[in-house]
């Protein structure tokens, strides 16, 4: 039996000591050692990292302080569209969803799509149809509804800009946060599994969807590499296919999950102006939580480990 392994992520981007209270900083990390405890304890009894993945991600969908599910940001129009993906490493099955409305569980949606239909991404009324089919949980408008949300709609309204998900410091337009969450998994038998799932960017409109559901780009997982699970720009991070390139650094130039990261991290993004960060674990339970913006809400654990859970740099 393996030793297993787990790492989740909500979101990177401009996050400061200084725009975060003590409690407002507290609760954040509640919400992500919820959201790892969820997911191990799934591992620790011997369930698939696949089944961990989704868990972990649901607990994070379900918080309010994340851009994902229940605390998604608005489109111009008002609304909330969902991406979400979900794959697993043992036999490169994967599931997505882009542009959905009202969903609760945006990655349970994707792993329906993945086990209930022969696609891999269905998209907008489309997957709302295949939604109802298989019953997934839906929520009305009350629910999705967060102030701090909402405020941040109005404020890039005021500019007509697309806006990266704002820290509590509204009022600086230099201060982003790319709203995701993600987590990948190894299991005691040497599986792996990577999912991701957010709201997007704020203002976002003509349907956009960036890289939370596009396999390769802002998740993969091979059992024969790794798992990996990204937050960022997700449109540098689609133009860079970030996820598969580091499965295939290590595939085809034997680089360590570490060097893989790292290259396409701090190096490759960093010189088409891709800011954002990942997680990532290899078939051996190593982890990486590399990332280039000022911080990254991250966690991670590893059996008979202690748990880490981070936020700045």
């Amino acid at each position: 039996m393996n030793s297993y392994s787990i790492a989740i992520h909500g979101g990177a981007g401009t996050i400061s000591k200084n725009s975060m209270t003590p409690e407002k900083e507290l609760a954040y990390k509640n919400g992500l050692q919820d959201a790892i405890e969820a997911g191990e304890s799934i591992l620790k009894n011997g369930g698939t990292a696949f089944d961990a993945v989704e868990s972990a991600i649901i607990q994070l969908e379900n918080n309010p302080l994340f851009n994902a599910g229940k605390g998604a940001v608005f489109t111009h129009n008002g609304l909330h569209e969902l991406d979400a993906s979900i794959m697993n490493g043992v036999d490169l099955t994967a599931g997505a969803v882009a542009g959905v409305q009202h969903i609760k569980n945006p990655i349970s949606l994707a792993r329906a799509v993945m086990e209930q239909s022969e696609h891999v991404l269905l998209t907008g009324n489309g997957a709302m149809e295949f939604a109802k089919k298989v019953n997934a949980r839906f929520e009305n408008d009350d629910y999705f509804f967060v102030q701090l949300r909402y405020d941040q709609l109005q404020l890039a309204k005021q500019t007509d800009s697309m806006v990266l998900d704002h820290t509590e410091n509204l009022k600086e337009k230099s201060e982003k946060k790319f709203g995701t969450v993600g987590c990948v998994a190894l299991d005691q038998k040497g599986n792996l599994a990577a999912g991701t799932s957010t709201g997007g960017m704020t203002n976002k409109k003509y349907g956009r969807v960036g890289d939370s559901s596009i396999i390769g780009s802002g998740t993969y997982a091979n059992n024969k590499t790794c798992a990996v699970s990204c937050t960022g720009h997700g449109e540098l991070f689609m133009r860079s296919v970030v996820a598969y390139d580091i499965s295939c650094l290590m595939e085809y130039k034997n680089l360590s999950l570490k060097e893989a990261c790292d290259l396409v991290v701090m190096d490759k993004l960093v010189k088409i102006g891709g800011e954002g960060g990942l997680i990532a674990l290899d078939s051996k339970g190593h982890v990486a939580l590399p990332f280039n913006s000022d911080g990254m809400y991250r966690a991670s654990k590893k059996e008979n480990e202690e748990l880490f859970i981070g936020i700045y740099k």
